[in-house]
């Protein structure tokens, strides 16, 4: 059992910077001590109590979490992107009935890793799921955060029209399966002041459905070598008990980069050549000076004040910038697009962003999911992924849920 976290370690369990945490140990909010062997400054495992969010760090296992379906269950997935969720759900043991994406190069690489999938390419809104209804176990969907219009105190489904999250509930009140899962970005919890949010909330409770308490996922705990964070929007059908539904249980054991791209208990292989991005020659002179690990703050003065720009006298870390990354560490959260400024994902060892297959292992694809498209349109379809470990193991919570409530 882990007594002791470095400061790295609750920088990135409270998705907070460093800087953040020395002003917090300034003020005395979260002081660090030293840890009795090394004399490094960390934290004990008892501080972290004060913050909710880190309830999990108290119960964690190193068993794993899979359920057995105790018959088949089946799922549709709206804004399927190029298949992380429905990978994930489909090696927990959930069919895949449809699927739906408006994505050309997406649907293509579905198609071709999955030729036995219904993929339906199409705007959602020309589509009815009508036919699947009281037929299809979960709903699953990761639709874009845009705010509602307000129509009085209490939203309506009406009063979402014109948002993709309208057509989700749309979907999930023509189907009615037991339980439907939206995932999103953690900036949703906060987006227009928490009043988005509730209109989903308001808007799945109007059509039938309780919405569990949403909650911000690290993916680092969910076997994803990747400091990735996702929130779950989970609505149980109202005639079923909800107090059946539990979340995703964490792990104890954290993976890295290393673990992502050589052999070892995450992969039984060394990641595979692929082609990638490169750097223009004058990002690549900068990032040279750069030690694994490390990042702006580490070049020369003047040289971070020639590649930062405007950027350089804004206050924030901006830890993204002229990024290295460790082999020791997670990586940080990719983006679309690898090679973009403010956001360099830099490889620990060679001057170069991550190549394709590299971007996908961080994800946790299978090395035989092909990607369809040009490589700018294959490194946009692997960023936008949920992590396939991590939609395994909601899958694994949906499938335990689904097999409580068909027993009571």
């Amino acid at each position: 059992m882990k007594n002791y976290y470095s400061i790295s370690e609750v920088a990135d369990l409270l998705s907070v910077s460093k800087e953040t945490l020395r002003r917090w140990d300034k003020n005395g909010k979260l002081s660090a001590v030293r840890e009795p062997m090394s004399n490094y400054r960390v934290y004990r495992k008892e501080q972290l109590k004060i913050f909710d969010s880190l309830e999990f760090l108290f119960a964690p296992t190193d068993i794993e979490n899979e359920i057995i379906p105790k018959r088949e269950y089946s799922s549709i997935e709206l804004f399927a992107g190029a298949g992380g969720l429905a990978i994930g759900l489909e090696e927990s043991g959930i069919k895949c009935l449809a699927l739906n994406e408006i994505d050309h190069w997406a649907c293509e690489t579905l198609r071709n890793n999955r030729p036995d999938w219904n993929v339906i390419e199409d705007d959602v809104k020309n589509i009815s799921f009508s036919s699947y209804k009281n037929k299809v176990d979960v709903v699953t969907g990761g639709f874009p955060c845009q705010a509602f219009s307000y129509a009085g105190k209490k939203l309506g489904l009406n009063d979402a029209r014109g948002t993709l999250f309208y057509e989700f509930a749309r979907v999930v009140q023509e189907t009615m399966p037991p339980i439907c899962i939206g995932e999103n970005v953690r900036g949703l919890m906060n987006h227009d002041n928490g009043r988005t949010l509730q209109g989903m909330i308001s808007i799945l409770d109007e059509i039938g459905y309780h919405v569990i308490t949403p909650r911000i996922f690290k993916t680092i705990f969910y076997k994803v070598p990747q400091k990735r964070e996702r929130v779950l929007i989970v609505g149980i059908r109202k005639d079923l008990n909800h107090h059946l539904y539990e979340f995703p249980k964490p792990f104890k054991k954290v993976f890295t980069l290393k673990d992502a791209l050589k052999k070892g208990d995450l992969f039984d292989s060394d990641v595979p050549q692929s082609p990638g991005s490169k750097y223009p020659s004058g990002k690549k002179d900068v990032l040279e000076k750069v030690p694994e690990g490390g990042y702006w703050r580490d070049l020369p003065l003047d040289i971070q004040k020639e590649y930062m720009g405007a950027s350089f006298h804004l206050s924030g870390g901006k830890t993204g910038m002229a990024r290295r990354m460790s082999w020791s560490e997670p990586s940080l959260t990719l983006t679309c697009s690898p090679a973009q400024k403010q956001t360099e994902r830099c490889h620990p060892d060679e001057t170069r962003p991550f190549t394709i297959r590299e971007y996908a292992r961080i994800q946790t694809f299978p090395d035989n999911w092909a990607f369809s498209g040009s490589v700018s349109q294959q490194y946009k379809q692997i960023g936008n992924a949920v992590p396939v470990n991590f939609a395994k193991e909601v899958g694994y919570s949906i499938i335990n849920f689904l097999n409580k409530a068909n027993t009571e």
